[in-house]
């Protein structure tokens, strides 16, 4: 009688590693249009989306006492721009979410751009390294047909850099600014739900991304 026949290890699955990376990533996203600066009065609240053009107007910023640079809030949409590309470039994923992260990688690069914005104004010194953000975040869709090629474990990793810097960068600036504006507004302030969700969100993004990169020997 011939001995039975072990059955196959079920092949790997690379779907589902992305599935937390994809959650993480929209929590983080949600976070950061959200209020990083609660207060009862919707006039004084503050978007991390803002905080680039709002921290201009703190005297402790403007009087040199922080420094901090500007344009680290706007990591967030650097990061989420080349993030949404990465996944619209893998072809594990079904399409309509393809298109969705490529589409959404547009106007991620657009918010940067600064109120009442024209080109004259985009050349200006204050403005340019965001315009220069912006230009590398639409020129990486380009680059799709490219970076599609790439293996998943790379990609995850550039994920999980760029989720660390979208993260660390504009949370230690954000924090520096807790007491100007605790001045400003003349009561205590602390970190909106914003902060928490889009700080938390790319930390998740960060961990999920390197745990899918491991890679995983398939079970006998």
């Amino acid at each position: 009688m011939l001995p039975p026949i072990a059955p196959r290890p079920e092949p790997p699955r690379p779907r589902l590693k992305w599935w937390p990376v994809l959650a993480a990533f929209a929590i983080a996203l949600v976070g950061y249009f959200g209020a990083w600066v609660w207060h009862r009065v919707a006039g004084l609240v503050v978007t991390g989306v803002d905080l680039a053009e709002y921290v201009k107007f703190i005297p402790a910023y403007r009087g040199g006492e922080i420094r901090l640079l500007r344009e680290s809030f706007y990591m967030p949409l650097v990061a989420g721009s080349l993030i949404a590309g990465l996944v619209a470039s893998r072809r594990v994923l079904p399409l309509w979410l393809r298109w969705v992260a490529g589409l959404l990688a547009i106007p991620l690069a657009l918010a940067m751009l600064p109120p009442a914005w024209s080109p004259a104004l985009l050349m200006m010194p204050e403005f340019r390294l965001q315009s220069v953000a912006i230009a590398l975040c639409i020129a990486a869709l380009l680059l799709l047909p490219a970076t599609r090629f790439l293996p998943d474990w790379l990609v995850l990793l550039v994920i999980a850099v760029l989720a660390l810097a979208a993260a660390i960068w504009p949370a230690t600036g954000f924090l520096q600014l807790l007491a100007p504006i605790e001045a400003l507004y003349r009561q205590p302030i602390r970190p909106g739900w914003g902060f928490w969700l889009s700080t938390l969100g790319f930390l998740a993004v960060a961990f999920f991304a390197i745990l899918g990169a491991i890679p995983r020997r398939p079970r006998r």
